[in-house]
């Protein structure tokens, strides 16, 4: 049997452009990403450890989520304010001091009024002192795997000690909204009041008519203004942290422009069809002499739609293909590279199965190979 490698390359016009529409941003550090596909749209500096400032509090909302969702907090307890906590300066729910506080208002506290004093009470009732909770709140940071951040307190107050990295705080916003979704709902409350006090959510890009409903911000003089964000348009929904801002309208400004960009420029495209034929391959000593290859499912990918550039797929299979082919056995691959050098394999599988030729088939097969020898001996070579 003479088999070669058979690759088939073609060439297909798709909406992706060699920058992967790469979006300058003013940002210290910022990533945006594609929350149904995993897919990057924009980074810069994402990976490099940070001041995080009042963005940290959702390692601490998340330690809050976990212990209501393994039973050992209700929404309905409530925690005892120390002098500590109602102490602290900076941004502030304004609880009382000796007062007892429900959860759910200590968690609304943090996320729309950014409250100081409402963290310190958390994270005193879940582990007696706030550097109890921040050590924590590291450990767990660790066993999520986001390997820069480190905590020294629950509010995002300024220390050397207390950084994360515009990655951690996506990873982290992802798993609020993709493990906690029944607590997520309060990120979008745009008012809080507490003892009659009535406080805007901070989060600029809520009611913008973009589709933001979270996270948090945050501000310190070393940190600058940063956000991070989570919008849906159209079943789209991103998620994005921008760092190092140098006032509150820059980094709104630019928190809506990339949400808006995010949306507009970039859409889920079907390069391919599953079940349908790609190609044709030759089958040796079969029923028939050749079988169709098709993909599994639909190649979906999230792709610019600005800046028409070409990228290349090929298949690669043996050729001929020796019978007996069962339906749907593997036969090659379908490779599909992108401009940034990246290849995306998926398996091309037989449409139909293909039995073994009879008594014909083989003697016609053996009268191809003779003929082939004969003409391989009498080219000269």
């Amino acid at each position: 049997m003479f088999t070669r490698l058979f690759i088939a390359a073609f060439t297909f016009v798709c909406l992706l452009a060699q920058t992967a529409a790469a979006l300058e941003t003013t940002a210290r550090s910022a990533l945006v990403v594609d929350y149904n596909t995993g897919t990057v749209l924009l980074e810069k500096n994402a990976y490099e450890a940070m001041p995080p400032a009042s963005m940290s509090k959702l390692m601490t909302l998340n330690l809050v989520f976990e212990a209501l969702e393994d039973g050992r907090l209700t929404l309905e307890d409530t925690f005892r304010v120390s002098t500590n906590a109602s102490q602290k300066g900076g941004s502030k729910m304004f609880v009382r001091e000796g007062a007892r506080v429900r959860i759910e208002d200590l968690i609304r506290g943090v996320i729309v009024q950014s409250g100081n004093d409402a963290c310190i009470v958390l994270a005193e009732g879940l582990a007696g002192t706030e550097a109890a909770f921040a050590k924590r709140m590291t450990q767990r940071a660790f066993e999520l795997g986001m390997d820069n951040s480190h905590f020294v307190n629950s509010t995002g107050w300024p220390d050397p000690g207390q950084e994360m990295s515009a990655a951690d705080l996506v990873f982290l916003a992802t798993r609020i909204i993709e493990k906690f979704p029944q607590y997520y709902t309060f990120f979008a409350e745009e008012t809080f009041t507490w003892e009659n006090i009535t406080q805007n959510n901070r989060n600029p890009l809520l009611g913008l008519g973009i589709g933001a409903d979270g996270l948090k911000t945050g501000h310190t003089e070393e940190a600058g203004y940063g956000l991070v964000g989570s919008a849906v348009s159209n079943g789209r929904r991103i998620i994005f942290m921008i760092g190092g801002m140098e006032t509150p309208l820059a980094r709104s400004t630019e928190a809506e422009r990339i949400a808006r960009w995010a949306f507009r420029e970039w859409g889920m495209k079907t390069l391919f069809k599953g079940g349908e034929p790609v190609d044709r391959a030759n089958v040796w000593l079969g029923a028939t002499d050749s079988v169709e290859m098709a993909l599994d499912g639909d190649i979906e990918l999230l792709l610019p739609l600005e800046g028409l550039d070409q990228i290349t797929a090929h298949y690669t299979y043996a050729d001929p293909i020796e019978a007996p082919i069962r339906a749907g056995q593997q036969l090659g691959e379908l490779v599909i590279t992108l401009p940034t050098g990246e290849d995306m394999k998926y398996p091309l599988n037989a449409l139909t199965a293909v039995e073994p030729g009879g008594f014909v088939e083989r003697v016609q097969a053996a009268t191809d190979i003779l003929l082939m020898r004969i003409r391989a001996a009498t080219s000269g070579g």
